[in-house]
């Protein structure tokens, strides 16, 4: 008895700590797992220990929706960091976390680590320019302020459109007159029935007869983006996005724009000055290559550089307008074929008329691009300007000699060679004796020989009035009366007469006085 009852003594203790384990396991959220291999996992993200979890699954089915809720919750795009590692291991029992506990807790570790969030944004690109808003409503404040800019009476709306031909969703701009505009009377009441007849009767009426300048309906008629405009819609950091005013500031202010300006016959720079509006410096400066100082020789179609202020958004309108002006009558010209080009006698002097003129005007941003006068009275006639000029192209001048060091300029200079003038009334190269020297123009030879103080010279006469003379040479090559083409080989250099060297001395005359060769040189 003694023996059995210790026996069954020791069963019931095992069982009662059997049942004492299982039922610590179960309050303490722990489990007995069968040994498979590994079958408790710990989760850790970006390095920070989350919890544990039964299955290595179910830690990536956690982050995916931590994530998702993340990005629900906000409406721009969050980029964030998400290194996710998983540990497993084999264990007879283990605690197990809530899922909605490692849920929070992945969600608190994500937003420490987010590294950029990317906002929705709209860029709106005309032809290279580009600008990023915040908003839709942003891009139509900016594109209204340009148009408002010109429209103080607030006649025009911009409307925005999709385009369907596009793959992407873009949206562009164009302008429209504002509703009921063309509904009311010009006193804002709504023109209907009969009025509505009487009025069509008057306008028909107009058409037939001449209109009175009280008849014309004057102002803003219409307007739109002279460029293309494109909106499409972005995610951006919140750094690139700039703010509505820095925008309107950006696109509606004038910039330096490059331009070309083609030099017409009759064209001075005194003159393209005034029509381009640019100082005469400054068109020097811009086209240092070509012009010296404001007396530099043009050529008609001699393209120069100027500067043309222009807005990024340029806008076009037409309007109709009543001047009382100052108008003066378009100048007359004379065609000779016989003159050169820059050859012109005025006949007639002008005088200036006045005129009452209603018009239709276009205009690119501020500048007048276009008048239609549609009435016109004229109290005062303008005498024109009557012009004879030439058509033919005046002949060039090059560099009579193919190399050479410039010795002496043109005009006073100090202690020269005995015998010689203290204003030099040409240009010198110095060059070795024997070179070749060539016409600077084509023309009939005047003189070739001896001229006193020259040496041996050749005088050449051109067809533009102009003479050119070659000096101090050592040989010539041609005879007075013998006609010859520009660069067509004349004589050698060398120094003949009064010089101080081997040398060319080259002469331009234009009504018998010298000037400066270098300045009509090509």
């Amino acid at each position: 008895m003694e023996h059995i009852g210790k026996k069954e003594l020791f069963l019931w203790i095992e069982w009662s700590l059997a049942a004492l384990f299982v039922s610590t396991l179960f309050l303490n959220s722990s489990f007995l797992f069968h040994r498979v291999g590994e079958n408790f996992f710990h989760v850790f993200l970006n390095e920070v220990q989350i919890g544990t979890v039964g299955e290595r699954e179910a830690a990536d089915e956690l982050l995916i929706q931590a994530r998702r809720q993340i990005a629900e919750a906000s409406e721009n795009i969050v980029f964030m960091e998400a290194d996710l590692r998983v540990e497993g291991e084999e264990v007879l029992f283990g605690e197990l976390d809530e899922e909605d506990l490692i849920l929070a807790r992945m969600q608190e570790v994500l937003r420490d680590n987010i590294h950029q969030t990317m906002h929705e944004a709209y860029t709106l690109k005309v032809n290279e320019y580009m600008v990023n808003l915040g908003s839709i409503a942003q891009v139509q404040e900016l594109l209204q302020a340009a148009v408002d800019k010109y429209d103080t009476e607030h006649l025009f709306e911009v409307e925005l459109l999709r385009t369907p031909d596009r793959e992407l969703s873009v949206l562009t701009a164009r302008v429209t007159e504002r509703a009921g505009r063309q509904a009311t009377d010009g006193t804002g009441s709504v023109s209907a029935g009969v009025d509505e007849v009487l009025q069509h009767v008057d306008e028909s009426s107009w058409e037939q007869g001449e209109k009175d300048f009280d008849d014309f309906a004057l102002g803003l008629k219409n307007m739109n983006f002279a460029e293309e405009v494109e909106i499409g819609e972005v995610y951006l950091p919140q750094d690139q996005i700039s703010s509505l005013e820095e925008a309107i500031e950006d696109v509606i202010k004038e910039q330096e724009t490059v331009g070309e300006y083609t030099v017409v016959s009759g064209d001075t720079l005194s003159e393209i000055s005034i029509k381009v509006n640019i100082p005469m410096d400054k068109i020097v400066s811009l086209n240092s290559d070509k012009l010296d100082d404001e007396n530099s020789m043009i050529h008609v179609g001699d393209k120069l550089v100027i500067t043309v202020p222009e807005p990024e958004l340029s806008v076009e309108r037409l309007e109709q307008n009543y001047y009382e002006e100052i108008y003066d009558a378009d100048i007359i010209y004379i065609e000779n074929d016989d003159w050169y080009t820059n050859q012109s006698v005025v006949h007639q002097q002008p005088s200036a008329g006045f005129r009452r003129i209603v018009a239709d005007v276009s205009y690119l941003n501020d500048k007048e691009v276009s008048r239609e006068i549609l009435k016109e009275d004229v109290l005062m006639e303008a005498v024109p300007k009557i012009v004879e000029r030439g058509t033919k192209i005046p002949p060039t001048y090059i560099k009579p000699i193919s190399g050479g060091r410039l010795s002496s300029g043109f005009g006073k200079r100090t202690a020269p060679t005995k015998g010689a003038s203290t204003y030099h009334k040409g240009v010198d190269w110095a060059v070795p004796t024997g070179t070749s020297v060539y016409a600077s123009c084509g023309g009939t030879v005047a003189k070739a020989g001896w001229g006193s103080g020259y040496g041996y010279v050749v005088y050449i006469d051109h067809e533009d009035g102009r003479q050119t003379r070659y000096g101090h040479l050592s040989k010539v090559l041609v005879k007075a009366g013998q006609t010859v083409k520009q660069g067509e080989r004349i004589a050698l250099s060398g120094s003949t007469g009064v010089s101080t060297g081997p040398h060319l001395h080259f002469e331009i005359l234009i009504g018998g006085s010298q000037v400066n060769p270098l300045k009509y040189l090509n």
